[in-house]
């Protein structure tokens, strides 16, 4: 296995190679165990300072790194589009720029615009994190997405992983697909046509509309929420008709002669593609991927900063 990362940055699942995801998975093991000891700090990053960049509002995200950093001791900015001089005008180079004359290593960056960590990459010195660039790619929730599905079923080469829901304008989804196809997993998207972008197919996943037979099929579920804050037109009749034919909810799970693993990346709308009674339920493994989501981005800085000192 190797002992470094291939690349500088972690801009997408895309730009990996199997063996990074593979050290990722095994540093965050290291990492998880760390977590869980009385004293959860180490001292691995403490000359390292990390500016998260945040041009998009994200609780969840946006926590669950500047855990990460802290936990690996290092110093820590929070910079705030709505609260800085973007909304003057500044641009994000120009930005950017400012905050790396303060010496920064690292930047984890949020941006609504696809593209626009690599923008970054390509401009400055810093090593780059990607968490979130439109609805592109979101890689770090994908390789914590494969942790807690191997802790729950061992390795995904040949399982069966289901994305279901609002594939169209989830960054989730594709990185996902890059991820699980690399690691050797069988991927099926289900949900709307309209929410399932044409020729995505292209990229070795299987194509359904029909939620029960896909969960029937399915090792794993990853249920994604409908993204209404990025639909400019309707692209179904109702919220009540989409969960009527693709809410994952109890009696649906019930007449399945399976158990299927389910996830989701969050947040939820409850009662709209997942019901509380399946969220909550032993099949879920949520909050386990909330907790994963601290190691395996602790795994990914370190492994970035080890690259930096190499």
């Amino acid at each position: 296995m190797a002992s470094t990362l291939s690349t500088k940055h972690v801009l997408g699942i895309k730009h990996l190679l199997k063996e990074d995801i593979e050290l990722i998975m095994e540093t965050a093991s290291y990492f998880k165990e760390v977590i869980n000891r009385p004293i959860k700090k180490v001292p691995s990053l403490r000359d390292i300072t990390i500016a998260n960049l945040f041009f998009e509002n994200s609780t969840r995200t946006r926590i669950s790194f500047e855990l990460a950093e802290k936990r690996l001791s290092a110093d820590v900015i929070n910079f705030s589009a709505s609260a800085s001089s973007v909304k003057k005008g500044e641009t994000l180079l120009d930005t950017v720029q400012n905050i790396l004359s303060m010496k920064v290593d690292m930047v984890v960056m949020r941006h609504p615009l696809q593209g626009a960590p690599y923008f970054l990459a390509k401009n400055i010195d810093a090593n780059i994190v990607n968490a979130g660039d439109g609805t592109h790619e979101h890689p770090t929730q994908a390789l914590l997405d494969l942790y807690s599905m191997q802790e729950k079923i061992g390795e995904v080469a040949g399982k069966n992983i289901a994305i279901i829901g609002d594939i169209r304008h989830s960054r989730v989804a594709l990185s996902n697909i890059f991820c699980l196809t690399k690691m050797g997993a069988n991927v099926r998207l289900c949900g709307p046509p309209t929410l399932i972008p044409k020729n995505i197919g292209s990229l070795g996943v299987e194509v359904s509309n029909d939620i029960k037979s896909t969960l029937e099929w399915a090792d794993v579920a990853n249920i994604l929420r409908i993204q209404l804050e990025r639909q400019s037109v309707k692209y179904f009749p109702s919220l009540r008709e989409y969960s009527l034919y693709y809410g994952v909810n109890r009696k649906l799970l019930d007449s399945l002669d399976n158990e299927v693993v389910i996830m989701h990346p969050g947040p939820m709308n409850r009662g709209v593609e997942i019901s509380s009674d399946v969220a909550d339920s032993q099949q879920s493994i949520i909050l386990h991927q909330v907790e994963n989501g601290v190691a395996v981005r602790m795994a990914i800085l370190y492994l970035l900063a080890s690259r930096k000192e190499g």
